[in-house]
This record gives C-alpha cells, structure tokens and sequence, in this order.
C-alpha cells in the first residue's frame, strides 16, 4: 500500500475551522454519506452535509420499496425532496438501488409461475421499473447501485454456484442482472452504473462476485463499477483484506465506490451476528476507558482504510453508510445498543476518526 495520504494540517481543539472532507479530498473521490430527506433538513446533519459532503446517497427512499407502489405506480416525493436539497447546496446524488432482493415488492411477481408467459411478464415490469426511475432523475443522478447483492455468501446458494438465490434468479436466472442494467443504460446513457454487494474482502465471497462481473462484462452487459458495502468492525478486517478487492476491480479496468462504510465498535464474535445475542458485547458508555480505547481503534482503522483508498486511483467515490452517531443502523442490529460508527459524535462533532482521516500529518486523538 501507498504511504499515506497527506492531508491539510486540522485545529486539534475546536470543530469550527476543520477542513471540508470533500476539499481534503478533492483531488481523490467524492466524499459521500447516507441520508434520509427528513434527516438532512435536521441539525446537526445538515450542517455536516453541507460542509463535508460532495456525494449524497437515500438510505431508504430511493430502493423499489417504499419507491415503487405498484405497477407504473412511483412515489417520487421523498426522493425527489432529497435530490432538491443536495442540488441547492452544490453536492451529487448517488441512486440506490434499482434491484435489490430484499426491496422487491410483490408486484413485481404477480401471476402463475406455471404460466408459460409468466417470466417475460417479470422482465417486463422489471425493465419498465428501470427505466421509468432512471429517466425520472435523469441527469440528477450521477451513479446507480443498479443490482444490489447478487452474489451467493456462501457455496450453497444455487447448487453451488456464485449466484444468490433470489426471487429474481429463480424467475429470470442469471440474466436478471443483465436486464436491469440494459434498462438503465437505456434510460440514462450518462450515468454510471454499479454492481453493488458486500463481503467482497473474503476470498470466497470476491471469488463468486468477480464470477459473476466477468460473465456480465463478458456479454456486454453495462458495468461501470463495483460498490464496495464495507460495514466493518473494529478488530474484524484490515486494509490489506480490502485491497484484493480494490485490485480486481482496477485489473478489469472499472472504478471502485465504497458504497456503505461505517466501523463499529463492537467486536463482536460471528454468533452475534448470526443467533444474537450470543456472544453479543455489552453496550459502551461514553467516558468509560472501554468507549476511549474503542474510538481510538476505530480512528486508527479509518486511517488505514482512507490510506488504502487514496492509493488507488480507481476508486472516486467513498460514502459513509449514515452522516453522525446521532442516527445509524447499528443502533438496532444486531441487536439494541448505542453504537459510535461514524466520523461524527451525535452532536455533530467530529471523532478522533475524523481528525485520523482529515489529518494524517498527525496521530489520531
């Protein structure tokens, strides 16, 4: 790996005069985060939102589900209130997502299966659902999260192949993927399109996803990049396990986004992911030994991964999955604890995570 990037020296006591993340990094990739319309308009997001970020990605409101009520039926206006604000105040707009397993309304699967017409029917609604949401933000959205999570996390999945085993692959096999990102493509020829998934740190998960890319790369199929979803721990992965992925993602010649980041301070073992809440860590306190210790690690791990992505020029945009500690999806999963994953505290102001990453002249606080 690069030696590390060096950035514009940070005050080391107040927030006022610290530098904007997306100026840090200009000349690197977008600085993006993850927010929901009601959430930016709110201290002390929108104040981080506004300095910080040059990339704004919907949590929530623009996956199939809430966006897609029926057929040719769209709910547009909390996605749209999200574009408005990044548009007013200068930031773009990552699109997420097009297709993704776990958003995929019913409707999209009406009818017989036994109907020998019963597939085309799917891809139609699929394709129409495509292109009807990326010609709505045509030229408001830089890049789409087009198919989200294809790709099987463990050799079980689909007789052991590298396909997880969705709805949308039992109806419409492997070619699913390659619909969807046709359809974009046509909609909006601009805009760049990503095959997005996590665990892509793992030799065997990368293993099936990179099957997967180049049978799509292979058949023409529209791929521009790789979303890299990095919900890490502190402790659980390093630089060096993410760098593989970057690397084969470049050998390809695509760019890399970091889709969804954030490292929380629970190192918890694989059990309280998977039956919680055994072997789950209690919750933190803030003043507590155990909270200052967490924080430095989790600063030092930041700094390694910023390190990482500085040094690949592939990779131009990096998004953290939420914008403070105030509001983030670990405070409920695996299961109900307050969890510090982010840059930001719950008040706004920046972590020792933050001052390791915009300020690599000096050791993290």
């Amino acid at each position: 790996m690069a030696a590390a990037f060096l950035a514009p020296a940070v005050a080391r006591a107040g927030t006022s005069d610290i530098p904007a993340l997306k100026d840090v990094f200009r000349d690197h990739f977008k600085i993006g985060m993850a927010v929901d319309p009601w959430v930016a308009v709110e201290p002390p997001a929108r104040d981080i939102l506004i300095k910080h970020a040059s990339s704004i990605t919907a949590c929530e409101v623009m996956k199939p589900d809430p966006m897609g009520v029926a057929a040719d039926i769209y709910s547009f206006g909390d996605a749209d209130a999200l574009v408005d604000f990044a548009r007013s105040h200068g930031i773009a707009v990552r699109g997420h997502t097009l297709c993704w397993h776990k958003r995929a309304s019913d409707w999209f699967f009406a009818g017989d299966p036994a109907d020998a017409a019963y597939a085309s029917r799917v891809q139609a609604r699929l394709e129409t659902y495509v292109v009807n949401v990326v010609s709505h933000f045509r030229g408001k959205v830089y890049a789409w999260d087009v198919v989200n999570e294809a790709a099987a996390d463990s050799g079980a999945d689909v007789g052991g192949g590298a396909y997880r085993d969705s709805r949308w692959h039992q109806v419409l096999g492997p070619d699913y993927i390659d619909i969807a990102f046709r359809a974009a493509r046509a909609a909006d020829p601009a805009v760049q399109l990503f095959l997005n998934d996590y665990g892509l740190e793992k030799p065997d998960k990368r293993q099936r996803f990179m099957t997967i890319l180049d049978e799509k790369l292979k058949r023409g199929v529209p791929v521009d990049g790789v979303g890299h979803q990095l919900h890490l721990s502190i402790g659980s992965t390093t630089a060096a396990d993410i760098e593989p992925a970057l690397a084969a993602v470049e050998a390809r010649g695509l760019v890399s986004h970091v889709t969804e980041l954030d490292i929380s301070v629970y190192g918890d073992p694989a059990s309280c992911w998977d039956t919680p809440p055994a072997g789950c860590q209690p919750e933190i306190l803030p003043g507590s030994a155990a909270y200052d210790a967490a924080l430095k690690a989790q600063a030092d791990m930041y700094r390694s991964l910023f390190d990482l992505f500085t040094a690949h020029k592939s990779v131009t945009s990096v998004t953290t999955w939420g914008v403070a500690d105030d509001q983030t999806w670990l405070d409920a999963y695996p299961i109900m604890r307050k969890n510090y994953p982010l840059l930001f505290d719950a008040q706004g102001k920046p972590k020792p995570a933050f001052r390791a990453v915009a300020d690599t002249t000096h050791p993290a606080e």
